[in-house]
């Protein structure tokens, strides 16, 4: 009885390990009065892993303004997410006080528009 477990549990394990594993993209709609907005949770995850949560935090200023406040200084919409993707790839200072944020150049613009598209969500 063992040895059938034992068999069928390594004959599993095999079968699984040679399947395909594709990354698959999770949406969570934000509803609007007018319409919806589907924003990637990819978004948060690279937040996450970065070194942003070293100068902003959600409600709060800490170095940087809270995303709360950048959410409500900039509306949802492309010209907003490609500006604010623009300055996390590139730094910037003088928006939100003399403090630089520093560039991020070795983020992919994608990447840079899915945490802008975060960021803007957090309301």
């Amino acid at each position: 009885m063992k040895i059938k477990i034992l068999l069928f549990g390594s004959v599993f394990v095999g079968l699984t390990s040679f399947t395909a594993y594709e990354s698959e993209v999770t949406y969570v709609a934000i509803g609007t009065t007018s319409n919806i907005i589907y924003q990637s949770l990819d978004g948060e995850k690279l937040v996450a892993k970065s070194d942003c949560i070293g100068c902003h935090k959600i409600d709060k200023k800490l170095i940087g303004p809270s995303y709360l406040d950048i959410a409500k200084k900039y509306p949802l919409n492309d010209k907003s997410v490609n500006y604010l993707a623009s300055k996390i790839i590139k730094g910037g200072s003088g928006v939100w006080g003399s403090i630089p944020m520093a560039a991020h150049s070795t983020l992919k613009k994608e990447d840079a528009k899915l945490m802008a598209k975060y960021i803007l969500s957090v309301k």
